[in-house]
Parts: C-alpha cells; structure tokens; sequence
C-alpha cells in the first residue's frame, strides 16, 4: 500500500480536522494511507506573503523526517513548491495548482473564493507563473483570519461571494481558495449550479493518480 501524506503547514489542529473530514470521499474508497499532519512551528494560518516565507523550512524539515510515497502541500498558497520538490525524488502536490487542473477541465473560466485580501495578489502572481491567469474569471475576499473561519459558519458570506463570481464576474467554475474551505463545497454547489473545487480533494486527487499511473519522477 502506497502512503500519502497532507500537509497543513500551518498549526491550526481545527484545520487539520476539517480536511480530514472533507476527504472521507477519497478516504472511504482509495487504495492508499492517507495521513494527515500540521506544523506545530507554524503560524495558526498562512495569510501573508510573510507567513508563506515562514513555513517552508517546516515543511521541507516535516518532509525530511517522515517517509510517504507522495506529499501534499495543503496550503492554498503552494509554499515554496519549487524548493521543497527539490529536496525529494517523491511527488509534491500543491493544492492550488492541483485545483487549478482540475478547474481547467471543468469549465473556461474559474473564480476563487478567497480567505482574505492580501492573499489575491499572491495567487495572481502564482497564475501568472503557470500561465493559466488568463482562465481567471475573478479572485473575492470573505476578508477573514484562519482562526475566524474554523469559529464561525461563514456559509452565506461563502455564498454570497459565489454568487458574485459567477453573476459579475463570469465564472462557470469556482475554486475554494483555502483549505479551510472545504466544508462549504456541496451548499455552493447546490446553490451555484456550478462545479466547486476543494483543493484538498483535488490535491489528493492528483497524488493517488500519480501514484497510481506510477508517474516517472524528474531526478534530483
């Protein structure tokens, strides 16, 4: 049995909990161990280019200590990908770009459902380095912390941002960008009548798919 290991590089223990939880659809069915962990080192959440900095000694140090067949960045902001691929011959996913993927082939042009303001700029650069930022339909704020997410049911606010990238903005698919998000995804999508894409899921997704398909890795 192969083994997947998630990665929430912040240390909110809540968040953790709230993508395991998302993923018993994967879970309940895949053929692999899929475990999740935090970064005790880290910030409660990732909100600034700063705290994305910050975490990617954690999770470089997280991956060196702890053997899986795949890792998952399960942080929307895919922290130093780059980098922490070359510290291992083993599939990295990061979820931003794992949800990207799959938002691609669900529709032409995609919104995202941000955690809060500062973090739209940094997903317009990461865009702009895949060059795929031209499918970006529009990118909204609910304007909250990682700590008032987990304490507070924010599904309306969820909803009513939804409902702006679909009706202003254009979007035909909307991606939940924090994996915090998640437990939003089936009321969006009822109300919607668009696809919504969880990152985790999708960054899950595409580690048992590599590992399945046994993907020839780039050597280090």
């Amino acid at each position: 049995m192969s083994s997947i290991l998630v990665i929430n590089p912040n240390s909110s223990v809540s968040v953790t909990q709230s993508m395991q939880a998302c993923l018993s659809i994967i879970t309940e069915t895949s053929r692999h161990a899929i475990a999740l962990t935090e970064l005790a080192k880290s910030p409660p959440g990732i909100e600034t280019d700063a705290h994305v900095e910050m975490v990617v000694p954690n999770i470089i140090e997280r991956i060196a200590d702890e053997h899986a067949d795949a890792y998952v960045l399960s942080c929307f902001s895919d922290p130093g990908i780059d980098r922490v691929r070359a510290t291992t011959s083993r599939p990295v996913i990061g979820i931003a770009e794992a949800a990207y993927l799959a938002a691609l082939g669900l529709g032409r042009r995609f919104g995202i459902v941000s955690l809060g303001p500062s973090s739209i700029a940094r997903h317009l650069r990461y865009l702009q380095a895949l060059q795929i930022s031209g499918r970006l339909a529009g990118d909204r704020s609910i304007d909250m912390t990682i700590p008032q997410l987990m304490a507070t049911d924010v599904v309306e606010t969820v909803l009513r941002t939804g409902s702006k990238l679909r009706d202003e903005d254009g979007a035909d698919v909307v991606i939940l960008g924090c994996a915090g998000l998640g437990s939003y995804r089936a009321a969006l999508e009822a109300a919607l009548g668009l696809p919504v894409v969880d990152p985790v899921q999708a960054g899950v997704a595409l580690a048992a798919t590599t590992l399945d398909l046994q993907y020839r890795m780039k050597a280090r």
